[in-house]
C-alpha cells in the first residue's frame, strides 16, 4: 500500500486557536500510520505557515517562546500544479533555503482549525484553487455555517425550527443604543442571548434578563464581530448534541447532553472543566446517550441530517439543539462544521471508533473530491480568435 501524505492543518488568526491545536494533535495521534504520513502544519496566531520538522506533540505548545525550533518556515500556493508546501524567498529558515525539496507533496488536507480564517471557508477556498482534496465542508457550507445569522436564514427556508431572533451591526448599535434595545424589546421576550454572528465556542455570548444587562452584553458582543444576534432563550431547557457524517448519504450519532452548566456553556465549561483543557470537547461533562424518550431521540437525529444535508455539508459536523423540558418543542441553536475533538467521542458509542471515524472522513474527501473533478471548468471558444492588438 501506498501510503498518502496527509498534511494537517492547525492553529490559525482565531480565538480558538488553542482549541484547534487540541483537535489536531487528537487527530494525528490516532490517524492510521500505515495508510498515512502525517505532515504537520502549524498556523500562528500572527498568521505565518511552520511545517514540523518532526512529530508534534501537545506539550511543546506549552513553551510559546520555543515553538519556532520545532518547525520551518513554509506555506501552500493556491497554484493548483503546485502541491508540495513552499519557501519563501525571504524565509530565514536554513532548512528551507538548503533542502527545499524535502518538503513532500501533499494527498490531502485535513483542517482542523476552529473559527474564523479556517471553518469559516478561508481555508477552503484556498484548497479549491490548489484543486486539493480536503477533509469537511466545502467553502460555502463552512462560511454559512460559521455564520449564526445567515445559518439561521436558510433553516428558516427549510422550515427546520429556530428560536425568535433579532441582529443588528455593530455601527448601528454604537449609534443608536436606546433605539436598538428599545427594538429588541418590542420583538422578542425576555430573557435574550447575545451572540457575535461569527464566533464559536461561547466567546462573546452573554444572557441578558433586562435592559442594563443587554446593554451590557451588546457591549460585549461588538468587541468580536460586526454582526450581532439576540434571540430568545428557551425555558426550561435542556441542551442536546448530535453529530452527522457523511454527504449526500448521512449517519446521525448517539445523541449527548451536556451536565454541569446554569444558563449555558461557556468556554470553560466546554474545555477547562476539571483541568482538562488538554482534552479538548472530550473533557465536557456530558451524558451520553442524552436522558430523552426514544421518539425525541429519532426527531433530533432527523433534525440533524436535514439542517447538515440544507447546508450541502460534508464530512463530520455537530449540530446543537435547545429543547424545551416542557412542551419537548426542539429547535436547532447551531452547526459545526469542523466540532471540536471531531465529536469523536459520540462516534465511539455509536459503534464507530476515532481511527475508524478519521478513515471514512478521507474516504469521504477522496470521493468528493473526484466528484467534483468530474465538472467542466473550461470550454473552447472562439471569443479572442482573431482578435486585433487594442480592439475589442
Amino acid at each position: 500500500m501506498i501510503k498518502k501524505n496527509i498534511a494537517v492543518i492547525f492553529g490559525g488568526r482565531s480565538v480558538e486557536h488553542e482549541i484547534s491545536i487540541i483537535t489536531a494533535c487528537q487527530i494525528m495521534d490516532s490517524l492510521n500510520r500505515i495508510r498515512y504520513n502525517v505532515v504537520p502544519i502549524y498556523i500562528t496566531r500572527e498568521g505565518k505557515w511552520l511545517i514540523a520538522n518532526k512529530k508534534v506533540e501537545l506539550i511543546i505548545f506549552s513553551d510559546k517562546k520555543d515553538i519556532s525550533k520545532h518547525f520551518t518556515e513554509a506555506f501552500l500556493s493556491p497554484d493548483s500544479t503546485l502541491h508540495k508546501p513552499q519557501t519563501s524567498s525571504t524565509s530565514k529558515s536554513f532548512f528551507a533555503r538548503l533542502f527545499p525539496k524535502k518538503f513532500p507533496k501533499i494527498d490531502i488536507v485535513f483542517p482542523a482549525l476552529h473559527g474564523t480564517f479556517g471553518e469559516d471557508g478561508t481555508l477552503q477556498g484556498l484548497l479549491e484553487l490548489m484543486n486539493i482534496p480536503y477533509v469537511g465542508s466545502n467553502v460555502l457550507a463552512s462560511a454559512i455555517g460559521m455564520d449564526k445569522i445567515i445559518m439561521k436564514a436558510v433553516f428558516k427556508e427549510y422550515n427546520l425550527p429556530v428560536v425568535n431572533y433579532i441582529w443588528f451591526t455593530r455601527n448601528n448599535i454604537e449609534k443608536n443604543r436606546d433605539d436598538i434595545i428599545s427594538q429588541i424589546t418590542s420583538k422578542l421576550k425576555y430573557p435574550l442571548f447575545v451572540k457575535p454572528a461569527s464566533l464559536g465556542s461561547s466567546i462573546g455570548i452573554s444572557r441578558a434578563e433586562n435592559d442594563n444587562e443587554l446593554n451590557e452584553a451588546l457591549e460585549v458582543a461588538i468587541c468580536y464581530d460586526r454582526r450581532i444576534l439576540i434571540e430568545e432563550a428557551v425555558n426550561p431547557l435542556k441542551e442536546i448534541n448530535c453529530s452527522v457524517l457523511g454527504f449526500e448519504k448521512v449517519l446521525a450519532s448517539t445523541l449527548e447532553e451536556p451536565l454541569g452548566w446554569q444558563e449555558f456553556l461557556s468556554y470553560e465549561d466546554k474545555y477547562l472543566s476539571d483541568g482538562s483543557k488538554s482534552e479538548g470537547m472530550k473533557s465536557t461533562k456530558r451524558r451520553i446517550p442524552a436522558d430523552i424518550s426514544d421518539e425525541l431521540t429519532k426527531q433530533i437525529q432527523d433534525l440533524a441530517k436535514k439542517s447538515f444535508k440544507a447546508l450541502d455539508c460534508s464530512g463530520v459536523a455537530r449540530i446543537d439543539f435547545l429543547l424545551n423540558t416542557d412542551t419537548e418543542e426542539v429547535y436547532i441553536n447551531e452547526i459545526n462544521t469542523l466540532p471540536g475533538s471531531l465529536s469523536f467521542y459520540l462516534w465511539e458509542p455509536s459503534g464507530i471508533p476515532f481511527f475508524e471515524l478519521l478513515d471514512r472522513l478521507v474516504d469521504l474527501a477522496l470521493d468528493i473530491h473526484k466528484e467534483k473533478n468530474r465538472n467542466r471548468y473550461e470550454i473552447d471558444t472562439p471569443v479572442l480568435t482573431g482578435l486585433k492588438a487594442g480592439k475589442m
